[in-house]
């Protein structure tokens, strides 16, 4: 059963996202996300300037006027989500955690998806895969995945972005879309993350918040790490502890642009205090606009 404040949640998930589905999210979602292919719809009387190869002869001959083949995208695409859930996921300096932020987005992403006919699934990994579901259509297969992000609290320690991301290649046998929502906060998935692109279109969807590289200038403090468990004091007034902090944070980010742009994988930033709908929304047109240009 889920809590009164895990439903209001997802309530609140499903009417945000529901806003901007139809007006602007199916329209880029498929635009930018090919099928498989086209396949024959009807035929249609030739008007002036179609194409004359697309001409149907021998049914042409029958009925004794033109007609054209109309073709239309075949489309039969899977769509997985590869969501982070790690304990890293919990922070959030305002109203929302990344873990919260992560589940609109993919909320968002698979209303679009489902209203097109794609086939939507869900992998949730922390510091192992701890949930698969296969991809579906439906709505209250919609609202599984919403309630299976927001939901499930992960039993696992650590981060295994590298595991869940070679699960994801092994579940995705054909062509289709791969979203990866995570704060990227992991080591060794380079060479995962590329095989998976091979065959596949991957969006790396960073969630991030504002503060989380921030630690307040008061003396020492203690701090518990998420996803271990493991408790420590800090001078954040330390040269030494500064300059080793300043370094994990450009190595994460090092880590994941080197990443991405190896295995040709285009990214999807996502603050917790921002808008996620219209940063999804921007990251469509910005798209569009690249691929017009």
């Amino acid at each position: 059963m889920l809590s009164e404040e895990l439903r209001k949640k997802v309530k609140l998930i499903e009417i945000t996202t529901k806003r901007v589905i139809d007006d602007v999210m199916s329209g880029g979602y498929r635009s930018h996300f090919k099928g498989q292919g086209m396949q024959f719809a009807e035929h249609r009387v030739y008007v002036a300037g179609d194409d004359v190869r697309h001409i149907d002869w021998k049914v042409s001959a029958r009925t004794r006027e033109p007609l054209v083949k109309k073709f239309e995208e075949e489309r039969e695409l899977n769509v997985l989500f590869v969501v982070d859930f790690s304990g890293s996921g919990g922070f959030g300096s305002r109203k929302t955690t990344k873990r919260e932020a992560s589940a609109e987005i993919a909320a968002l992403l698979a209303t679009a998806a489902e209203r097109i006919g794609d086939k939507t699934g869900l992998i949730l990994f922390a510091g192992a895969i701890e949930k698969r579901v296969a991809p579906k259509r439906g709505k209250s297969h919609l609202l599984r995945i919403v309630r299976d992000i927001l939901g499930t609290e992960p039993k696992s320690k650590g981060t295994n972005l590298r595991g869940a991301l070679e699960t994801a290649t092994r579940i995705m046998k054909h062509h289709g879309i791969v979203f990866v929502i995570s704060d990227f906060m992991a080591t060794d998935y380079e060479t995962s993350l590329k095989r998976l692109a091979r065959k596949n279109e991957v969006v790396a969807v960073r969630v991030s918040d504002l503060h989380e590289w921030e630690i307040p200038n008061i003396g020492s403090i203690a701090v518990v790490d998420p996803e271990t468990g493991e408790e420590g004091i800090v001078d954040p007034r330390s040269y030494r502890f500064k300059n080793w902090f300043e370094k994990y944070r450009k190595d994460i980010d090092g880590r994941f642009k080197n990443a991405c742009r190896g295995a040709g994988v285009e990214i999807l930033p996502i603050e917790t205090r921002e808008d996620h709908v219209q940063a999804v929304v921007r990251f469509f047109q910005a798209r569009h606009r690249v691929r017009r240009g």
